[in-house]
């Protein structure tokens, strides 16, 4: 799908494909600067964090191990309430292993806070978190966070992953949506 694929559906493009690829580009130089000679494992965090991680993981000049987490934070309607349940756990043992969590986006933070204590929990050797898009302004938990593609404002976004009821993972691209989408 392109822009012009969403019709009126689409308010602007705040990310380009390219300007995605060229940040991940750089942000794989830099993992495989830090992991040389490692044993990486990376998480995904699904449903979101699909495309970074493929799109990451094929820059990468490091071999690395994939495995993914479902995890869910309810709360009421929209908000992440911080209390957090496995849907789907790693199959990989973490213990002795260097963990790098990928994620597509940071908002409040806390969900992301649990999972890292869940699997610091586990006896890794490290982890770290990479994430495409991160929302400082929205953080509820001060959460540090290795690798950044981008600081965006508060706004709701979808495309490369990011979700609308489901609908929007498949844009190449990083956008938000015109208010008769969502019902404003």
């Amino acid at each position: 799908m392109d822009p012009a694929d969403m019709g009126d559906d689409l308010e602007r493009v705040l990310l380009t494909e390219e300007q995605l690829g060229a940040r991940l580009d750089e942000m794989a130089a830099q993992i495989d600067a830090d992991y040389a000679g490692r044993d990486l494992l990376m998480v995904g965090v699904l449903k979101g964090a699909v495309m970074v991680m493929a799109d990451l993981a094929r820059r990468l000049h490091t071999a690395v191990e994939m495995d993914w987490m479902a995890v869910s934070s309810y709360g009421a309607g929209t908000t992440s309430s911080g209390v957090v349940r496995i849907l789907k756990d790693l199959d990989a043992d973490l213990t002795g292993r260097d963990v790098l969590i990928v994620e597509d986006i940071i908002d409040s933070g806390l969900t992301l806070s649990w999972l890292l204590s869940n699997l610091r929990s586990r006896g890794p050797a490290s982890v770290e978190i990479a994430t495409m898009l991160r929302k400082p302004e929205a953080a509820k938990v001060e959460v540090d966070v290795r690798y950044v593609g981008f600081d965006i404002p508060t706004d709701f976004v979808v495309g490369y992953g990011l979700d609308f009821a489901e609908k929007y993972r498949n844009l190449p691209f990083v956008g938000t949506l015109a208010p008769h989408v969502y019902g404003d």
